[in-house]
């Protein structure tokens, strides 16, 4: 399971809702990577008896910071301030990184410190917000809620938060008021009806809540699992089964590949549901944790971090916010954090096994690999009408090498489908026929691939490799030249399938085009030791012998498959023999002389419906 596949169909994700937060300047303003304005006015720390130790530690936690290693960064920290306690940019930075490893018990205390050295820190205030609203104190919840700043990068929370709180003290007029605040912020429509809908719920206030929650299902075209879930809850309470069971297949409809309604539904008991709101503080970590799900991208990742730790610290055993976070964590290359929220899971929870897939995933990423594979074999074998497990089993084998066994994971995965009628998907015949090609089996792999494209016509993916293959096996040249020209087409920017045309060109004999595709394909990815490689000897066959041997050093520098490094080496010294004849000595991914196998497209790996 790649990091991409990992953000599953289950969170927010709202385009309009991040396009709202880009114009607000929340992208690209990494939260836990500045101190506020007051701190950073200050020197860091005073020098002293101890400042060399005292610079040591809060450069150490600096750099731990960067590096978006949350518990080690508020380690360093906290050696730095207990040399300086009163060191505002110390107090601010060590706030900040107990906050985005979790740690309230250190970032409470350190809340009021950083509220005297900036008042308007929004963070630090919806620290007093939660710790009021777990001492009963609600109209001080309000109070701070109140006073949560109006602009800035988390301008959204003071409506979300005001609205709860002012929920805990029973005025229900001022909650919906305060999140008729968020009509300012041009997308947050979506969110705005959910929250109200799940306001009106909780306050018992049935025909309103069925009225949002409408308009929330009008306003979200793809529906995600959360906001699924809760209204599907809302209607099996209310006597409305049939359009909870409806709500749910028209969400398994819409995400096919996925397979947390059949799984988390298995698992619950039977009868009506408890609501998935039973209190205030409950309210407002949902807010958070939708917040989260929304700038779960690549721009504001540090965002989602902040606010699903608040989410469970609000509600330590909401699982959904134990999944974000695991996501999160990986996103962040922190597997071995991720791992440890997922198997604080627990295995009679709905989410266990959601769970468990993505724990695989970083037993993975840790280089545990046999682990991950008996724990996926063992979930096949636990569950067989899922195909989850088979598919990631696959996918892991197929990144070791191991094809026959990949393809027999596969295959599994889509006799689970066919005997389940599910519709048949793209990616299955594209992976297992990739893992036949491998494997040395073309004709098992040709017939998976063509059965692929019959499915997705226009997947530049399948157009690309089944024409490459073509191409590199002197098959169908012309049919396999166009295919990898319409994938260029349809991704101009990817430097893997321009990679994929050049070589094609330089297969046919074309070394002036190849030379013309391969230079485009590495400005693209640069560091690509096969797309270096590959221009390399489109460079050598056109003569110009000092760039070729230039490229293939670049090849070597960025860290080629051990089975490319002598072959490189013997290139540097040797050189392919006279310009502009047949290549005598096959580049990095391409077959080996004598072999019968094709070479593989250089491309990354990708899953669809």
């Amino acid at each position: 399971m790649t990091k991409a596949a990992k953000r599953s169909c289950w969170g927010w994700g709202g385009a309009l809702l991040l396009a709202a937060l880009a114009a607000a300047g929340a992208c690209g303003l990494p939260a836990l990577a500045a101190p506020t304005p007051a701190a950073s006015e200050s020197k860091p720390a005073p020098v002293s008896a101890s400042a060399g130790d005292l610079y040591g530690d809060y450069l150490a936690g600096r750099h731990a910071e960067q590096m978006r290693d949350y518990p080690a960064a508020a380690s360093w920290f906290e050696k730095a301030i207990t040399a300086d306690p009163n060191s505002p940019e110390l107090i601010s930075r060590t706030f900040l990184m107990a906050v985005g490893a979790g740690n309230f018990d250190r970032a409470q205390p350190l809340a009021q410190q950083e509220l005297k050295v900036d008042p308007t820190d929004a963070l630090a205030g919806l620290v007093m917000i939660v710790e009021r609203l777990k001492a009963n104190d609600d109209a001080g919840a309000v109070k701070y809620a109140a006073a949560l700043p109006s602009d800035g990068v988390h301008r959204f929370v003071g409506p979300l938060a005001l609205a709860w709180t002012r929920m805990a003290t029973g005025d229900l007029q001022g909650a919906d008021a305060a999140l008729q605040q968020l009509d300012k912020f041009n997308g947050f429509k979506p969110l705005k009806d959910f929250q109200l809908g799940l306001l009106y719920d909780f306050a018992g206030q049935v025909d309103k809540a069925d009225s949002y929650y409408a308009k929330t299902l009008a306003d979200n075209d793809q529906l995600n699992w959360r906001l699924t879930d809760a209204i599907a809850n809302f209607y099996e309470r209310h006597g409305k089964a049939d359009k909870a069971k409806a709500l749910y297949q028209k969400f398994i409809d819409q995400n096919i590949g996925s397979e947390i309604a059949q799984t988390v539904l298995s698992a619950r008991p039977p009868g009506v549901p408890k609501a998935m709101i039973n209190s205030a503080t409950d309210g407002l970590a949902e807010a958070m944790f939708d917040l989260a799900s929304v700038l779960n991208q690549t721009e504001t990742i540090d965002l989602a971090l902040i606010y699903d730790r608040y989410a469970l610290w609000l509600q330590p055993d909401f699982r959904l916010a134990q999944l974000l976070l695991a996501d999160v964590l990986s996103t962040q290359n922190e597997p071995a954090q991720s791992l440890a929220v997922l198997q604080a899971i627990p295995k009679n929870s709905p989410y266990s096994w959601s769970a468990r897939l993505r724990a695989a995933a970083d037993l993975e990423d840790l280089d545990r690999s046999d682990e991950a594979i008996a724990q996926l074999r063992a979930m096949a074998a636990e569950q067989p009408k899922t195909v989850g497990a088979d598919i990631q089993l696959g996918d892991i084998l197929r990144n070791k090498k191991r094809y026959d066994e990949a393809a027999a994971a596969y295959n599994e995965a889509i006799e689970r489908s066919k005997a389940d009628g599910i519709p048949d998907r793209w990616a299955l015949f594209y992976d297992r026929g990739v893992s036949y090609e491998r494997a040395g089996d073309w004709q098992k792999a040709e017939a998976d691939l063509e059965q692929a494209l019959a499915l997705k016509p226009d997947q530049p993916l399948i157009l690309n490799y089944l024409g490459y293959s073509w191409v590199d096996r002197g098959e169908k040249l012309d049919q396999g030249l166009k295919m990898i020209e319409k994938a260029v087409e349809l991704r101009p920017e990817d430097g893997y399938i321009v990679d994929s045309l050049g070589w094609a060109h330089y297969r046919m004999g074309d070394y002036a085009g190849a030379v013309e595709y391969l230079e485009r394909a590495v400005e693209l990815v640069p560091s690509d030791s096969t797309i270096n490689n590959h221009l390399g000897d489109a460079y050598w066959r056109t003569g110009r012998l000092t760039e070729a041997r230039y490229q293939w050093r670049r090849a070597l520098q960025f860290g080629p498959d051990k089975d490319d490094l002598q072959p490189l080496e013997t290139k540097l010294e040797k050189g392919l023999g006279p310009p502009s004849t047949p290549a005598s000595a096959s580049p990095a991914s391409a077959a080996k002389p004598g072999s019968t196998t094709p070479a593989a497209p250089n491309q990354p790996a990708e899953r669809g419906g």
